[in-house]
């Protein structure tokens, strides 16, 4: 009687196993995990947040296909990096090595991409960058190189400010007043390589800290430099403390701006002369939409009740590079085959083209190329009634 009852036990033991190994949450298992380090906290959560909602729409829509490699549907796995690199470097080695990532999307922050870079290097898991421009990500010197991307590029943005500053304010001293980081560091390579390359020096470059409240002392020798422009490089805090710093000054003039202060509360930060800054964008809902852009929007409607109208799509480029760079990277795979991170490496170079919400992208890259979006590629925006519209759209 005892044995019988023990034999019971360990078939219902064994059923219950197998019952286990057979349900959706064992299947699971099966899902190709694409992981994102990204700031989910602090002053860019809202960008954060855009390059879910952009990656979340991008998913959704290739497992509604039947997803990739004989039916295997993709799952986004997230971390917050809190905009630090020692955490983004946490944050990536757990996606990796915990969760198994077939590929790392992120670092809205340059500093925490290039912290991470040498880890997706070594470990030869390709990495997709939605956000952070620093030329530095993609241009790493390793060879080979699993970093790629779908956002801005610093020695690219470097030379769009100067070309709208020059067309638009018809700049001929330009001062710089950059963040005090590798990304700033990026950037000041950049502009003054443009500058030269027209002959023009600029009038002064100064620095500030992510943590500073006063930026005066700095404008003001700018100011001393004879600057009849600035050139800003920073995220949305301390840019908004680079406008409320010249609103105190009294100091009106034309500041033209790398994407920082899209990344989330500058009109509330910065106050009302929040709109006058012009800073570069990859992308906008606003104006005429193609297909892919209209069904996105569409989506978007669909799973976020908040988003009722281009106006709440935002910063759009959080959106937009993150749905183009997971589609991308979704055909990287299906012409690996597989979820091995050299065959995907090589899979985004054997991708021949594919019209997305940003452009149509044909062959976007090579073993030298890594960047899927060029110079012509951007649009210039400011803050409108609180709203990311194109320069010299009303509404």
């Amino acid at each position: 009687m005892i044995r019988f009852k023990r034999r019971t036990i360990l078939a219902s033991a064994i059923a219950t196993l197998a019952a286990a190994t057979l349900s959706p949450l064992a299947m699971a298992a099966d899902n190709i995990k694409i992981g994102l380090v990204t700031a989910l906290s602090g002053q860019s959560a809202q960008s954060g947040e855009a390059i879910t909602r952009g990656l979340t729409i991008a998913i959704d829509e290739i497992n509604a296909k039947g997803g990739l490699l004989g039916g295997r549907k993709l799952e986004l796995v997230r971390r917050d990096d809190e905009g630090n690199p020692a955490k983004g470097v946490v944050a990536a080695r757990e996606l990796i090595f915990k969760e198994k990532v077939a590929v790392v999307f992120g670092g809205l922050d340059t500093p925490v991409s290039m912290a991470i870079v040498p880890i997706i290097n070594a470990e030869k898991v390709p990495f997709m960058g939605p956000w952070a421009a620093g030329t530095g990500v993609t241009k790493n010197g390793a060879n080979p190189n699993y970093a790629f991307r779908v956002s801005a590029v610093d020695e690219l943005v470097d030379k769009a400010m100067l070309s709208y500053a020059q067309k638009t304010f018809k700049t001929t001293k330009a001062g710089l007043i950059l963040v005090n980081n590798p990304w700033g560091e990026s950037n000041e390579k950049g502009i003054v390589a443009a500058l030269s390359e027209k002959s023009m020096k600029p009038a002064g470059i100064e620095k500030f800290e992510a943590s500073d409240v006063d930026i005066v002392p700095q404008l003001t020798r700018l100011k001393a430099a004879g600057a009849d422009t600035l050139f800003l490089v920073g995220n949305v805090g301390p840019s908004a403390q680079v406008v409320k710093s010249l609103d105190r000054m009294g100091w009106k003039v034309p500041v033209v701006s790398h994407w920082g202060p899209a990344g989330g509360r500058f009109t509330e930060l910065a106050g009302p002369n929040a709109k006058n800054v012009h800073f570069v964008q990859t992308f906008s809902f606003f104006g005429k939409l193609s297909p892919v852009g209209e069904k996105v929007v569409k989506d978007l409607k669909a799973k976020y009740q908040n988003i009722k109208g281009p106006d709440d799509i935002t910063p759009a480029v959080g959106v937009a590079n993150a749905y183009d760079g997971m589609q991308l990277a979704a055909l990287a795979i299906a012409k690996a085959g597989s979820t091995n991170g050299d065959a995907i490496r090589e899979g985004f170079y054997k991708i021949d083209r594919y019209e997305g919400l940003i452009k149509t992208y044909v062959k976007p890259f090579s073993p030298t190329v890594h960047d899927g979006l060029q110079a012509d590629d951007y649009v210039w925006a400011q803050f409108i009634d609180n709203k990311i519209l194109p320069v010299g759209m009303t509404q």
